[in-house]
């Protein structure tokens, strides 16, 4: 896969989403394989998804570095997830890559989350109250 088709399937899923209300993505090739990925996504109760990627797409794709954060209207941290590895010393099983809550230190084991995963966990939260 190159890069172009990466960024295309990002949009198409945003594309999808039914209750994004306005959008805005920057894509900046870095070599043919791999790329970087900024933006907000802007959804009908006026929460905003902030997300970036660092993709290699050469054999796999990998996400070399990602966060996907979440907030209210009011700018408060619903969720984020990202592969900064700054909490080695809580021996995340899932290290470096883990999910944010609300509290302060609230640190959470996750897998790698698809763009497709965090906007249905969205939607469920948006639809579901």
């Amino acid at each position: 896969m190159r890069i172009e088709d990466y960024f295309q399937q990002v949009r198409t899923v945003v594309e999808s989403c039914p209750l994004i209300q306005s959008w805005g993505i920057t894509y900046e090739k870095r070599s043919t394989y791999s790329g970087l990925i900024r933006g907000e996504l802007h959804f009908a109760d006026d929460s905003v998804l902030h997300l970036r990627e660092f993709v290699d797409v050469e054999i796999v794709e990998e996400r070399l570095m990602y966060a996907y954060q979440y907030v209210d209207s009011q700018m408060r941290l619903i969720f984020r997830y990202d592969n900064t590895g700054h909490h080695k010393r809580l021996n995340i099983q899932s290290y470096p890559h883990h999910k944010h809550l609300p509290g302060g230190d609230v640190v959470n084991s996750s897998p790698i989350p698809a763009l497709s995963d965090v906007l249905g966990e969205i939607l469920k939260r948006l639809v579901l109250p």
